[in-house]
């Protein structure tokens, strides 16, 4: 159950994000709405998520660095940021310290 709410958490932060980029510095409505409501969402669900059963290293690690690489993929997929081979190495570094933190035992 954890895996699963830490999987929406990523998944409204990651929407928050994007919603920030598209409000314009808060000056649309209706995407600074959708900022506040997604972190404020992904907030809750990570908090719920370290009451419940993972190491909060482990917790917190696994929602900033997908969200990190979800974002660069995002903005490179629709925002038209580059998305050079220094950045892939990065992302995969990011996936590849993710998985490291999971094998040593993050519950």
């Amino acid at each position: 159950m954890a895996w699963i709410l830490l999987a929406l958490a990523i998944t409204s932060e990651v929407l928050a994000t994007t919603a920030l980029k598209l409000s314009n510095g808060f000056t649309h409505l209706g995407w600074s709405i959708a900022v506040a409501a997604g972190y404020i969402t992904s907030f809750a669900l990570l908090a719920r998520v370290l009451k419940l059963q993972l190491d909060m290293g482990t917790a917190y690690a696994v929602w900033s660095g997908a969200g990190t690489a979800a974002i660069a993929l995002i903005g490179a997929a629709f925002m038209g940021e580059n998305l050079t081979p220094l950045k892939i190495g990065g992302i995969l570094l990011i996936i590849g310290g993710v998985v490291l933190l999971n094998l040593a035992g993050g519950h």
